[in-house]
């Protein structure tokens, strides 16, 4: 799951509005709305902020290894 997807399904779960999820997450609605909407270039450390409200986090992962 993408993390745009998460984070709008975890906001519903917990019945959080975009503003509710900024002001419990300490980021503006319009990082939330740019959040959920998918925009490709954020600051790590805001998206960090949001996910931590459900017990997430950003982190390294290994790529997939393309076939030669």
């Amino acid at each position: 799951m993408i993390v745009s997807e998460f984070v709008r399904q975890q906001r519903k779960t917990h019945r959080l509005t975009q503003r509710g999820l900024a002001d419990r997450a300490g980021v503006g609605l319009r990082f939330v709305r740019e959040l959920e909407a998918g925009k490709p270039s954020l600051r790590m450390d805001k998206v960090n902020l949001v996910l931590d409200l459900f017990g997430h986090r950003l982190e390294p992962a290994p790529a997939p290894r393309k076939e030669d």
